[in-house]
């Protein structure tokens, strides 16, 4: 290890560590009058569309990609606390149950 490294590990940081909280929400959805998989995934371009560009989250296709029955996608948030990363999965799951043309069958969360 040289010098300068040993020397910022050594080195008493000023600043609080912040512990990031980690948010995990996977929805399964049925899906209906999809033909092919173009047909699914255009239906579903909203959820990447709108929620994949928020910086404090991580949206994907998790599950299911073959099937043209249902879907199971996956949102990743990011957040300073468990309380508000809660509420912002709340807010996310009303959202997405107006906007996306989908039942949801079943909504698994997790906290880490």
């Amino acid at each position: 290890m040289s010098e300068t490294v040993r020397r910022l590990l050594n080195k008493p940081s000023q600043q609080p560590a912040i512990t990031p909280h980690i948010g995990v929400m996977t929805l399964h959805f049925q899906v209906y009058g999809c033909d092919d998989i173009k047909a699914k995934r255009k239906a579903f371009a909203p959820l990447r569309a709108i929620w994949g560009k928020e910086p404090d989250l991580a949206v994907s296709e998790t599950a299911d990609l073959d099937a043209l029955d249902c879907a199971t996608w996956t949102i990743a948030a990011l957040g300073t606390s468990s309380q508000l990363i809660s509420q912002r999965l709340d807010q996310i799951e009303k959202a997405i149950a107006e906007r996306i043309d989908a039942p949801v069958l079943s909504v698994h969360r997790e906290l880490l």
